[in-house]
């Protein structure tokens, strides 16, 4: 029996799209000591369920020429939606913990039911490679085979330790233009400072995950993330943050570079502050701002952005062709609601201008005035024949989206994305590149004797901390000192840099172990730590991949005549040596070595 009842369509204006430049409600003055109002709302619409496929599809709006049906119901939790070569739908179903098949034998645009093909508990990302499958629980990424009936082979785990999801469990994974496994990994919480540099960013994994490295951080939940398929661009949708208020925070639309930041949780929007929560110590909200990267385009706040993917179908008129769909499963934390949808994102000559609604209806205003959904939207897939398929979570319905007339664009070869991603050149060890002004080295030890293992305490798998360092003092004249650890026996990047410390005050000849991986230490205060090729900021201890023979570490101190170099901490390797250049008076190094597990004894 259907519990749909008194319902009438909202107003035009029910819902809007809030440009970028809106007034906050945030009033106040924000910083180290925030003295604001923020005026915020809990509203959850009720669940409206229907079981008429025809009455329900009547109350949803698309663009005049587009049919929408439903595909499938009755699955409880279709979450993430992916369409493999052969053209099979599949669906991953969070909550039940598998992976479901939806196939359409007989073309009639129906599934023809559902097929579970992959259980583990969480499961929630999928992504198709050829003839290869990978799947993505809160801790773990699968691969397998995918058989010629469309049915998974046995599952295969390459990665087992994705940081702890708290908040934010949903993750998802693709592969991208560079044959590279991308995997967002969210916060855990709603803003906070994490301890897993590797939460509320976006990972980068080779395909057989004995490598990986943040692409890009600050990010609070990116379910939904593409490429643009005909520059290659990275674009991602953001969460913004809860409890800023009805009309803040807008979700983002964020082009995703390599090594760049996108604000949270300090910065949101289009550099908005955050009154709550401030950097650590030594860091400012406004240099934070300056030092992330703003959203293209913002969306109404609240929306809560899911799956994301570029059209490049044959099925829908022109000029959809290049545009993005974003699955928008709407709010709980604004007044009037926002999202239920799918919108639609405009690309004009590869680059994005404008978002516009495509789905609408799903969020109904009852004649008590109280609002009730039809269906929380959270999968979109382009299917082989150009139709769009919207997975609904909280109904169980998956719905397919054609077009009935207009002007169709022309079938053609399927279009191969360009890699935008530039890899780093290999490159000496920083001892190689640094010319020092004085002959005499200078002479360094360490927590480990010269050219013998580190410890595990030192390495990533162990504690992953910073190992004791001491040095002679450097000659007269010098003002601060520079630490680089740099692995030349890495594949990519190499050298790999484990550590980049600099403005160390030149009254210091040693560093303790255990340095905390901040930008700027309060003791030693001034030092100043920039980012390793992991992604993060400070120390990252050896990994080298499972079967590479011992890796060698280089622990290199660098006497300066300068007091600082001038540039904030973060900064890269590249930059780091470019104001070195002529400053270094003398240098000096202790090599240690690491050699990985055998295979089989990571998992022991």
């Amino acid at each position: 029996m259907d519990t749909f009842k008194n319902l009438r369509l909202p107003a035009c204006a029910l819902l809007f799209l809030l440009p970028a430049s809106a007034h906050a409600q945030i009033k106040g003055e924000i910083g180290r000591a925030s003295d604001v109002i923020i005026e915020g709302s809990i509203l959850e619409p009720e669940k409206l369920q229907m079981g008429d496929d025809d009455k329900l599809t009547d109350l949803i709006r698309a663009p005049d020429g587009f049919k929408v049906e439903v595909f499938a119901r009755d699955l409880v939790n279709p979450r993430m939606l992916a369409v493999s070569d052969t053209g099979v739908l599949y669906a991953t179903r969070r909550s039940v913990g598998d992976v479901i098949m939806l196939k359409d034998a007989d073309g009639d645009g129906k599934a023809d039911g559902a097929v579970t093909v992959a259980s583990r508990p969480g499961m929630h990302g999928i992504a198709f490679d050829g003839g290869k499958v990978f799947l993505v629980t809160i801790h773990d990424v699968y691969t397998a085979d995918v058989k010629e009936d469309g049915t998974f082979g046995p599952l295969t785990r390459i990665i087992n330790d994705l940081p702890d999801a708290g908040q934010h469990a949903n993750r998802t994974l693709a592969v991208g233009p560079d044959g590279m496994l991308y995997i967002s990994s969210g916060s855990t919480c709603n803003e906070c400072q994490e301890d897993n540099p590797e939460n509320a960013a976006l990972l980068r994994a080779s395909k057989d995950g004995k490598s990986r490295t943040i692409f890009a951080s600050g990010l609070r939940n990116t379910i939904g993330f593409d490429w643009e398929t005909t520059t290659g661009a990275l674009y991602g949708v953001d969460h913004g943050i809860d409890w800023l208020g009805d009309e803040v925070q807008i979700e983002e639309l964020n082009r995703l570079e390599q090594g760049k930041k996108y604000g949270w949780p300090y910065v949101y929007g289009m550099s908005g502050l955050n009154p709550h929560i401030d950097p650590p110590e030594g860091i400012s909200l406004e240099d934070w701002a300056r030092q992330s990267t703003e959203p293209v385009l913002g969306y109404t706040p609240h929306s809560a952005p899911m799956q994301m993917a570029f059209y490049d179908g044959s099925a829908f008129p022109q000029d959809y062709r290049g545009d993005a769909f974003v699955a928008m499963r709407g709010s709980w934390n604004r007044r009037p609601p926002s999202g239920y949808e799918v919108v639609r994102i405009n690309f004009e000559s590869g680059k994005p201008v404008a978002f516009e609604r495509f789905l609408e209806g799903f969020l109904q205003q009852q004649e008590n005035g109280k609002y009730g959904y039809l269906g929380r939207l959270t999968g979109v897939a382009v299917g082989n024949d150009g139709a769009l398929f919207v997975a609904d979570d909280s109904n169980g319905v998956v719905y397919r989206v054609t077009h009935e007339g207009g002007q169709q664009a022309a079938a053609g070869e399927a279009r191969t994305i360009p890699n935008a991603v530039a890899e780093q050149p290999a490159s000496k060890i920083a001892l190689d590149l640094v010319e020092a002004k004085g002959e005499q080295p200078i002479a360094v030890r360490g927590a480990f004797p010269a050219d013998q293992p580190i410890p595990l305490q030192y390495a990533a798998d162990g504690d992953n901390a910073s190992p004791a360092l001491e040095w002679d003092g450097g000659p007269e004249g010098t003002k601060s000192y520079v630490v680089i650890v740099d692995d030349p026996d890495a594949d990519k990047p190499k050298p790999f840099t484990h550590w980049l410390a600099y403005d160390i005050p030149g009254d210091l000849t040693k560093l303790r172990e255990g340095l905390p991986a901040t930008p700027i230490l309060q003791e030693p205060e001034g030092l100043k730590q920039g980012a390793n090729s992991r992604g993060s900021i400070g120390y990252t201890g050896p990994k080298p991949p499972v079967g590479d023979p011992a890796h060698h570490y280089h622990f290199q101190v660098f006497a300066l005549d300068v007091e600082t170099l001038g540039i904030d901490p973060g900064a890269t390797r590249d930059a780091v040596l470019a104001a070195m250049e002529g400053r270094v008076l003398a240098e000096g190094e202790i090599v240690g070595t690491f050699e990985p597990p055998a295979a089989g004894q990571e998992d022991e």
